[in-house]
């Protein structure tokens, strides 16, 4: 019986290309922990989070947006080394806060490293919680990605709650127009641009690093401006109470 990630059938054009490429990432040895369902972690992540932190939008942002998986702890402990404020979410939203802010300089008066904080565990411990309005305009982006193409396309592991999120952040003005989103992959990821599925409410990339290369894609592709409220689905509601706040604001 072949595998089948968590969420299939919610986008079905997307599970079969998600599917070959955690398949993939087993067979090859590239993968790191678990992969199917996940966005999957990676050998040379390290090396691609490196190349992601010479880009001078990343050297100027002073707050930074991480999502909270494996794949992306080096991004996640460079942002605290180099002084940044790091701001990461609960894994799908759901808790009743749904951020986490991890102050380098708050850490390092408490004595715990940044070792430690800029794991899942070490952040959901040591971070202060706070409330999506409570997240300051963002300078930088980094969201997990199982495919994307050179041009900007992304498709995430299919439960759509980093595409909610950014919605939320455009609609808050968190995220603007210039505010660069990127994500770390290795390079067997990449796939070609007419095998994304692009939809109303995916937001493009702007910067792509793996373990061998930093890709700046120039994307043409539209940045939605907000929540493509008709795209949210039931159980999404349900797991995020802000949404509804938020639907009620909007009309």
């Amino acid at each position: 019986m072949s595998k089948r990630g968590n969420w299939d059938g919610r986008s079905p054009e997307k599970d079969t290309l998600r599917n070959r490429i955690w398949s993939m990432l087993e067979d090859s040895g590239y993968a790191m922990g678990e992969t199917w369902s996940h966005i999957p972690n990676f050998v040379g992540a390290d090396i691609a989070a490196w190349r992601l932190a010479q880009t001078p939008a990343w050297m100027n942002a002073t707050t930074i947006k991480v999502n909270p998986d494996p794949a992306q702890y080096q991004i996640r402990l460079r942002a605290l080394y180099e002084g940044k404020t790091l701001f990461c979410p609960v894994p799908a939203l759901t808790q009743s806060y749904p951020y986490l802010r991890i102050d380098a300089a708050t850490l390092q008066a408490k004595g715990v490293s940044f070792e430690l904080a800029a794991t899942h565990q070490g952040y959901f411990e040591h971070g202060t919680r706070i409330e999506f309005a409570e997240v300051p305009p963002l300078d930088f982006c980094v969201v997990g990605s199982v495919a994307v193409s050179r041009i900007g396309g992304r498709t995430g592991k299919g439960a759509g709650f980093a595409d909610i999120e950014t919605g939320i952040f455009r609609e808050l003005g968190t995220i603007g127009p210039q505010t660069p989103i990127a994500t770390t992959i290795h390079s067997t990821q990449l796939v070609e641009a007419d095998e994304i599925v692009m939809m109303d409410h995916d937001s493009p990339l702007d910067f792509i690093a793996t373990e061998a290369e930093l890709i700046e894609t120039h994307s043409a592709n539209p940045r939605p401006k907000g929540i493509m409220w008709d795209a949210i689905q039931p159980d999404q509601f349900e797991a995020i109470p802000f949404l509804r706040e938020l639907q009620r604001r909007s009309q």
